[in-house]
Parts: C-alpha cells; structure tokens; sequence
C-alpha cells in the first residue's frame, strides 16, 4: 500500500475515533446552535438600527432551560435554536440575562425541539488541566479539540466591567469566545467568551453553578465591585509611613469610593490587611483555596453579591480596625462613560446639523477593535477622570451634518460640550431645554471643554429649528432627536 493512501486511512480511523468518543460522552445531545439577530449600534449614525444575525453554542442544563453567555442577546430582535448541529430551526425565547456576569437562560415552545436532548453537567470543581476538551459544532458536525490549561486569572467581564474570576486556556483554533464548552471526564468546566490569539477566555463553572443557584433562588441581586483604588503595599517606606512594622503586604487605598463614612468604608491612605479572613499580600493577592493567588478585587464576588457585607481588616492611623464594607452593586449608569446601555436605543440629538450624543464606551467602540489606541484620547480620558461641576455625565458633539445654518462649522466635532445658553449640560434632556429657552443676542451659544481649539459655536436662534426641519429632510432622519 502507498505511504500516502495508508496516512490518509490512518486519519480518517483517528477522526471516526474522536466522533465516536464524541457519541459516547452524549455531548450531542447537550450542544445546541443559537443564532441570535441584534440591533448594531451605530456610532456615527445612531438614528440607524442596523441589525446583524450571530451563531454561538448554547448548553441544555434542566427542562426547557439552555444556558449560554449573554453576548449579543441584550439587543436581540429575534433567537433561534438548533439541535444537533444542521435541520430545523426552532424559535427561543430569552427568559434571564445579565451584562455583569454574561450569562443568559434561554428556552424553546415546541416540544419536538426537547426530544433527545438531555441536561449537562457542571463540574463542582475546576482543576488545573493540564488539558481539557472544546466541544463545537462545526459544518454540522460535532468537533472536540484538546486545549491547554493557561491560568486562573480576575478580570472584568466581556459586557461588563465587575471583577470575577476567570479561567484561561491556550489553543491555536481560531473563531472561538462562542459559548463553546470546555469540558473533561464528562463534565463542563466553563464556556467561553472571548479570545484574543492563542488566549481564550472562559468562564468557570463554580463561578456559573454560583450565580444560576442565586437566580433560581430569587436573591441573586447582581455582582458587586469594591470602588475604592488601591496600589499594592511592596514600598517598604511607605508601609513604614502607614506604622506597618514588618514585611511588606496589604493593600494601600489611594483614592475612597462613594461611601465617604471611615466607619463603613476605607479611606485613601488605608492599609488593607485581610478581606473576608483572607491575608492580603503585598502584590494585592490573597490565596484562594479554589484557584490559587488571585488579585483581592475578587473577594467582592467570590462568596457575595451586590448589597452584602465583606469584612475588611485594615490599618488606619496606626491602628487596626474592621469594618463591614457593603459592596456596591456593578452598574453602567453609575459611570462616568457608561460601558454599555442596554436600557434604551441610542439616543441623540440634531441641532442645526450638530450631532450630539451622550458620551459613553460604545461610541469610542466605534473606531473598531483597537479603539483603545485610536480613538480620541480627550474623549477617552473622562473614562480615567472625573467630570468638572460633579456631573455624572457628559454629552459629546459627534459629527455635523452640513448645512448653510452650521458653515464653517463642518469640522467642528468629537469634542465634549460644557454649557449652552450658560447652562451646565449633562444630559441631551438638558441640552433640549437649554435650546427651548430664548437665548440672548438671538444667538445659542455652545461652549465645549478644553481639548480642542473650537471653545465656542454660535448658531442663529431665529432660524435654528427651521435648520433643524431641513437637515432632517435632506439627510433622511427617522427625527430630529431620541432623548
């Protein structure tokens, strides 16, 4: 027999092997395909609603529930699941989903969907590999491929900015952060988010078993974060300053949160030493008996949600203290450039041919997938920074379209506006009624922060909603706003 037929004869047994180890371990009848059809927001033109279909994997985990990731669904105009990897679609219906935690349960109406297929089950524990299984559905097969234990590490999340623990794991796939499972002896150890190279993020199941238990339960209130910042505690001056005796280790808060009573949270120039019982080192790692050392951000979710208390033990003034510190829940209307807004289409509002919009991450997003190194620093640094006036947040001048009322006008863009009229803007509601009121000299007058050589804008007052009919006509827009 030639070499090359007998190669040839020995991949397709490996192949035929793997599918039927594949048939075995019923993954087939636990996998499904989602295709999910959302609004795309679009950043320069946010009267749009274009719309685009996405296929990810979803996992059977009782009767009638699928559980996948909440990616894409927040936005959905419609949801379809299929079952063993080609046929017939079936319509679903999103019954939970949460941006914090990027999960969702889904479920299907017709009986015929649910046939054959059977729950599966999440692993109680995740162990350091080295290697586990990516289960996908590919081409209409059903495709296991090993991948590499990287490391347990904390981030935020995909939709949402509340530190949790993650797993890593190393591949050279490509196209994986679709809900693909990652499973060993049988069991799930975590879904996947996202990847970037051959890095992909997952989320582990203790952590998805946790939350699902909680919503199930009815007391899942949201995962919190810790708002005060801290630097870690390796300056051995600088503990010595604090009357820290010793080896370096805890944790130096440099700026408080919101609570600004010392009794219930910590102040700059806190020194935390343990949280929840765990010793905090000097790099701002505890030592977790689940994942190993992990960053103390963690510990705002490890064993809590939103609203309950955490035990910090720190070092105030030369003295030791606990303090009960209730985590704040993870909310995007709390920041200053909001990560998201799932509450409301996009909003805006078109003056005379200025198109303004609330500033927040999306519309940064919108110079692609590298927008952290291309989009406009002056606009990005008010997610590092807080608002002058103690505004909670900001309304950005995103483009113009042209017209006679705004020439020489047309370049003026992507700079944050102050006031208008005289009055303080922080919202387009407040833009609304600054351009109702009369303004003096028949002028409106639009004052934007420093950052650009434009400081100021005039536009004629007397022809200005005439303008604002006119654009609108000529360009096509649904309305001249969406507050």
């Amino acid at each position: 027999m030639k070499p090359v037929r007998l190669l040839l004869r020995v991949v397709v047994f490996v192949l035929a092997s793997g599918t039927a180890l594949l048939a075995q371990a019923g993954w087939e009848n636990s996998v499904v395909t989602i295709e999910v059809t959302s609004k795309v927001y679009d950043a320069f033109q946010p009267w749009n609603d274009p719309t685009r279909a996405v296929r990810k994997h979803g996992l059977v985990i009782g009767p009638g529930e699928i559980l996948t990731t909440a990616q894409n669904l927040p936005t959905h105009t419609l949801v379809r699941v299929q079952k063993g990897g080609r046929g017939r679609w079936y319509d679903a219906r999103v019954t939970w989903w949460d941006a914090q935690t990027n999960l969702a349960l889904l479920t299907a109406e017709a009986p015929a969907f649910w046939a054959g297929l059977r729950p599966a089950a999440l692993a109680g524990t995740v162990a350091r590999g080295p290697e586990f299984e990516l289960i996908r559905w590919r081409d209409g097969n059903l495709e296991a491929r090993r991948v590499e234990f990287g490391r347990f590490t904390v981030g935020e999340g995909v939709l949402g900015f509340a530190p949790h623990v993650q797993l890593e794991v190393a591949t050279d796939l490509n196209g994986l952060g679709w809900c693909e499972p990652i499973v060993s002896e049988g069991r799930v150890l975590g879904l996947t988010t996202h990847s970037n190279g051959r890095v992909c993020g997952v989320l582990p199941a203790t952590f998805i078993a946790r939350v699902l238990a909680a919503q199930r339960a009815g007391g899942f209130t949201g995962l919190g974060y810790f708002d005060f910042t801290w630097q870690p505690g390796g300056n051995p001056e600088l503990l010595k300053e604090l009357g820290l005796d010793g080896p370096p280790r805890g944790a130096v808060v440099t700026q408080a949160g919101r609570e600004k009573d010392p009794g219930a949270a910590p102040q700059a120039r806190d020194l935390i030493l343990e949280v929840d019982g765990f010793a905090i080192d000097s790099d701002g790692d505890y030592l977790d008996p689940d994942f190993g050392h992990l960053m103390l951000e963690n510990l705002a979710n490890r064993a809590h949600f939103a609203g309950e208390r955490v035990k910090l033990k720190l070092r105030r003034d030369g003295v030791e203290r606990t303090i009960d510190y209730v985590v704040p829940a993870a909310r995007f209307a709390d920041e200053l450039v909001p990560r998201e807004n799932f509450d409301a289409p996009p909003r805006y509002l078109v003056a005379g041919g200025l198109v303004f919009q609330p500033l927040a991450q999306p519309f940064l997003r919108g110079w692609g997938d590298e927008w952290r190194k291309y989009a406009p620093f002056r606009l990005q640094y008010y997610q590092f920074a807080d608002a002058p006036d103690g505004r909670d947040s900001l309304v950005v001048l995103t483009g113009v379209l042209p017209d006679a009322i705004n020439l020489g006008y047309q370049d003026a863009a992507l700079t944050v506006l102050d006031r208008v009229n005289g009055r303080v803007i922080a919202t387009l509601s407040d833009l609304a009624e600054a351009l109702d009121n009369s303004s003096p000299g028949g002028v409106h007058r639009f004052e934007f922060m420093p950052g650009r050589d434009l400081q100021r804008l005039l536009l004629d007052a007397a022809t200005l909603d005439e303008a604002t009919r006119r654009v609108v006509e000529h360009y096509g827009l649904p309305a001249a706003s969406r507050l």
